[in-house]
């Protein structure tokens, strides 16, 4: 019973979810949304300019994996590493 009522819910929740036109790319809406809440504003607001979402941010999700990836992060920023070395490193389409 209980679950019936939580898949109703959610099923309710996500009509209700309107599309939203975030960027003249045509992003936004509900993976705009996902990659907000998921991610942070700065790779929400980076996916409705038209980036993808990097496999390290997509990294972060996974339980265990994402400390590694967490303590890669942080060594990355404490050497100094800005956007342009990561857009060299892995595409200007992440960066």
């Amino acid at each position: 019973m209980r679950i019936t009522a939580m898949i109703l819910v959610v099923a309710l929740l996500c009509l209700t979810v309107g599309t939203v036109s975030a960027a003249p790319t045509e992003r936004g809406g509900f993976m705009g949304f996902i990659a907000g809440c998921l991610f942070g504003v700065r790779t929400g607001g980076d996916y409705n300019a038209g980036k993808d979402v990097h496999w390290r941010e997509w990294v972060m999700l996974v339980p265990i994996v994402n400390i590694v990836f967490a303590i890669k992060n942080g060594l990355d920023g404490s050497a100094g590493v800005t956007r342009a070395d990561l857009a060299a490193e892995y595409g200007a389409n992440y960066y």
